[in-house]
């Protein structure tokens, strides 16, 4: 056999490192690809001469545009025949990616244990995206839920990893030369600063987008994700095709401008689960809670923890039932960091 089936969760081995193929060298084409795909108006990743004025070359390619790259290479190797991809956590941003970059992926498995069904189990790993000086861009651990071959194969002795909750501040990696001292509020879209809120506080971002088959199979595809469940309606009893988490990440990141337009970088993400499915025709909508505040070294900038949720109805700021459990419109719950101004 010359094609490749994917691996399944007996593949897996703990402490295994997998390079990922196919390197991808970006350009100002993914940029214009990610703001047809999401309306994204974050002033830093739209504009050069805004970037250049909070201190950087130009402007880099979006945050979120990036992680995609970095985690579609992984896709063949960790994801193929996915269930769903279930979580993340300890996610930096290390450095800008800049069109001309090229980027690759390896992963480490970290952590395997099978499901009590015994037809699927949870693969852990830690994947990184380096750049062609072989500089690490940024850092993520993510666990997938993994068909298995052969339900009565052994399964290996259980271990979940110990992941961090939440990123320390002092590790966030603030881009050099970032400096939101002459901040132009007026071209940001909103007057808000890093000291307008205040732990605890619920922005209802109001706006809704209706996703589309159309709009998630290009995506996908753009971001070289092959995850089967995501293009072969025949996996599934329902016969559709499970909208990419990633996608739901941008179009709910890009919502969120309203209210949090000065949220301009995503640093880090300290814990993110994709609490239900995303289906075509599902309107988005979503919300955000202040968790936590934290000064930085870079001057004018500040550290602002959030909460980042989005549904398919429902009302604002629910999140789960008297069980515990996640309510059924909910489909993504995110926390993380943002650089914004002071």
């Amino acid at each position: 056999m010359k094609t490749n089936p994917g691996r399944f969760f007996e593949d897996y081995t703990l402490g295994e490192v997998i390079r990922h193929a196919v390197p991808r060298t970006v350009s100002g084409a993914e940029r214009a690809l990610y703001h047809a795909l999401y309306p994204a108006r974050h002033a830093l990743y739209s504009s050069d001469e805004f970037a250049r004025a909070c201190g950087l070359p130009a402007s880099p390619l979006d945050d979120l545009a990036a992680f995609h790259i970095v985690f579609g290479k992984s896709v063949p190797d960790i994801s193929l025949n996915a269930v769903a991809n279930l979580g993340y956590a300890e996610a930096r941003w290390l450095r800008p990616v800049w069109p001309d970059d090229t980027l690759r992926s390896q992963s480490e498995v970290i952590g395997l244990k099978q499901n009590s069904s015994g037809k699927t189990g949870v693969v852990y790993v830690r994947t990184s995206g380096t750049n062609q000086h072989g500089e690490t861009v940024m850092e993520f651990t993510r666990w997938v839920m993994v068909r298995k071959r052969d339900a009565d194969a052994p399964a290996p002795a259980p271990v979940v990893p110990d992941t961090a909750a939440v990123v320390n501040p002092g590790d966030l990696v603030i881009p050099s030369g970032l400096d939101f001292t002459d901040y132009d509020f007026t071209l940001a879209g909103e007057p808000h600063r890093w000291g307008d809120y205040e732990v605890g506080e619920r922005i209802d971002h109001v706006d809704g987008v209706t996703i589309e088959e159309a709009e998630h199979m290009l995506a996908t595809r753009l971001w070289q994700n092959t995850a089967k469940t995501h293009f072969d309606a025949s996996l599934r009893a329902d016969g559709k095709r499970l909208i990419y988490g990633g996608h739901v990440i941008s179009m709910a990141r890009a919502l969120s401008f309203n209210g949090l337009a000065n949220a301009q970088m995503i640093a880090a993400i300290n814990a993110g689960s994709h609490a239900n499915p995303c289906f075509a025709g599902d309107t988005i909508r979503a919300w955000s809670e202040v968790l936590d505040r934290a000064e930085t070294t870079a001057p004018g900038v500040g550290a602002l923890r959030l909460r980042l949720v989005a549904t398919k109805g429902g009302e604002p700021f629910t999140l789960r039932g008297e069980d515990g459990k996640y309510l059924p419109h909910v489909l993504l719950d995110l926390d993380y960091w943002a650089l914004m101004p002071v």
